[in-house]
């Protein structure tokens, strides 16, 4: 359901920024609060593929549970806030009703969890344990930079299925995302959630 309206590159990119630091904050305080530990659980069931697991322990339903109705919501309120947004924020963003925005940040909450999937399989099929990095200076480097982008496409992609997205704003997004998602990284690394800071 892509609109014929126009947006502008940088308000799509700042509003997308804004729910996911929303949205992460939330996840970071959810992964750190014991009542997420329940939810501790893996994604693949424990399951193997070529006698690898598939996607690992890192990857549980308590991230699931936390980001995808989380961005839903931080969308929804910034449909709600948007009158009060600066002109070139407010003009510049999506004309949709709240609900849609609703729709369009759980569809980029899913994006933002599944974008990760991919490179997961492949690195537990190369036998890298999570949180791992290849030994090989390229395949390092390769996965550092996966790591980096591999939810930012995910969002991306998905978003694009219900609402125009500039490549722009691609652009703007694959530049900063990797930034912004490193210091939620080294955040959670500091609360002792993940084992490793990158």
């Amino acid at each position: 359901m892509t609109g014929s309206y126009q947006v502008d590159p940088i308000a799509i990119a700042a509003v997308i920024v804004m729910a996911f630091i929303v949205s992460g904050t939330f996840h970071v305080l959810w992964l750190r609060h014991p009542a997420s530990l329940p939810l501790k659980l893996p994604l693949d069931g424990g399951r193997t593929f070529r006698g690898q697991r598939i996607f690992g322990d890192n990857k549980t339903v308590r991230g699931l549970v936390a980001i995808i109705p989380m961005t839903g919501l931080s969308f929804f309120c910034i449909a709600l806030l948007r009158p009060y947004f600066p002109g070139w924020l407010s003009d510049g963003i999506w004309p949709l009703p709240p609900l849609t925005y609703a729709t369009a940040g759980v569809l980029a909450g899913f994006g933002f969890m599944a974008g990760e999937l991919p490179n997961s399989f492949i690195k537990r099929q190369c036998g890298i344990p999570p949180g791992g990095k290849p030994q090989g200076g390229f395949w390092r480097l390769l996965t550092s930079i996966m790591d980096r982008i591999d939810s930012v496409l995910g969002v991306l992609l998905m978003l694009s299925l219900l609402v125009p997205v500039p490549w722009q704003s691609w652009v703007y997004l694959l530049l900063l995302g990797p930034g912004i998602h490193s210091l939620f990284s080294v955040w959670l690394f500091k609360l002792k959630v993940k084992a490793r800071p990158g």
